[in-house]
């Protein structure tokens, strides 16, 4: 039986008899290839926040399943997802993160203004062939979601705020799109994607895995795993005064009763995982690099209220110290894991009712891959 056939075995059951996923989704190089092409280069994926990009050149770039992609923010200040290879020798363009006036390209210099088109080629006036205007990079599709930049490669695809229109009703209230990055980076894990991402579903470990950071902040009795959707699940957890960033501001006063003790874990298919607090946000988006390692956009940042508050230094260094601590814990956690289903001896056991996410991650996995078999 091969991953994809036990991956869909081991989710024709009820969630009353659900078992983690079989060792094989993570290990097999073959069901990483179908996950790529049915999962990774059809659904939307996350760059990170629009904030992050705010004026005319700013761009930064990403791979998405092998194709590298800029965004940029062109010069009537719209955010734009294009290819990120010449057009002429196949170079890539830009790297990392920036700003620039334009795009030039380091081979040969060609050179495209921020909209894509070409504007500039040395030494390209005695080929009959060559017309400048003909030449511009391939668009991608991107949109400005809650604040969230989401590209992807799929024509086809249903935009985002129609994909995602519950998490509008579920969290808007908490007005997500006014929350504004403040710190950016990227890790490279010695674990599946996979794992990363059901790590983040589910609160289960954080008593134990987090015992030296927020473990002491939850209460496994006060934690909710409700029914997700086609595109998204989430839990809450009700949080105490332990650290006070995790509670409302006291200028904050769009959020009432519970809601301003309550953070959000929304965990976006496939790959961009938020916790939203009424104090601060945090991130991750996520890109296989290989069955064995992830590649990890890590990024944060606070409320409007904690941002505008006179120490408001002070709270992001106290937020930023705990969400590092938090990561490492992660790390080692979600590293762990890897290693021991790996081992010949390692076998799915029974979900907790805390784990109801992870089961329709795995349940939203089978049925993109089954699809693309059948498409």
């Amino acid at each position: 039986m091969n991953a994809m056939q036990e991956l869909a075995e081991n989710v024709s059951v009820p969630f009353d008899r659900a078992r983690a996923m079989p060792r094989s989704v993570y290990t097999s190089q073959e069901f990483l290839d179908q996950e790529l092409q049915h999962i990774f280069r059809k659904d939307w994926l996350c760059a990170g926040r629009a904030s992050s990009l705010p004026n005319p050149g700013d761009y930064t770039t990403m791979e998405i399943a092998g194709e590298p992609v800029m965004i940029v923010r062109d010069q009537n200040g719209v955010l734009r997802a294009q290819s990120n290879v010449c057009r002429h020798r196949m170079s890539i363009l830009l790297e990392g993160r920036g700003n620039t006036k334009s795009i030039v390209c380091p081979y040969h210099a060609w050179t495209y203004s921020l909209d894509g088109k070409l504007r500039g080629a040395p030494a390209m006036d005695k080929n009959d062939s060559f017309k400048k205007s003909e030449i511009c990079l391939p668009q991608v599709r991107c949109e400005d979601w809650q604040g969230w930049i989401m590209v992807t490669l799929n024509p086809d695809a249903a935009p985002v705020s129609e994909a995602l229109r519950d998490i509008d009703t579920l969290v808007g209230h908490y007005k997500m799109e006014n929350y504004v990055e403040s710190f950016r980076e990227t890790h490279r894990w010695n674990t599946n994607w996979k794992v990363l991402a059901e790590n983040f579903m589910e609160s289960y470990h954080l008593p134990v895995c987090h015992a030296g950071t927020i473990g002491g902040t939850v209460d496994l009795n006060e934690m909710t795993c409700p029914e997700g959707a086609p595109a998204f699940n989430y839990h809450w957890i009700m949080k105490n005064e332990t650290f006070a960033l995790t509670l409302a501001h006291p200028d904050n006063k769009h959020l009432e009763g519970e809601d301003r003790r309550k953070t959000y874990l929304l965990s976006i298919y496939p790959a961009l995982m938020i916790t939203l607090t009424p104090g601060y946000f945090w991130y991750l988006s996520l890109h296989p690099d290989g069955p064995d390692h992830v590649n990890i956009l890590y990024g944060g940042g606070l409320a409007p209220e904690f941002r505008e508050d006179p120490e408001s230094e002070k709270h992001f260094a106290e937020l930023k110290n705990v969400l590092d601590r938090v990561n490492d814990e992660d790390k080692g956690c979600t590293e762990s894991v890897f290693k021991g289903l790996s081992s010949d001896l390692g076998d799915p056991g029974p979900l907790s009712h805390l784990e109801r996410p992870n089961f329709e991650f795995a349940q939203y996995i089978n049925a993109r891959i089954q699809e693309g078999s059948q498409g």
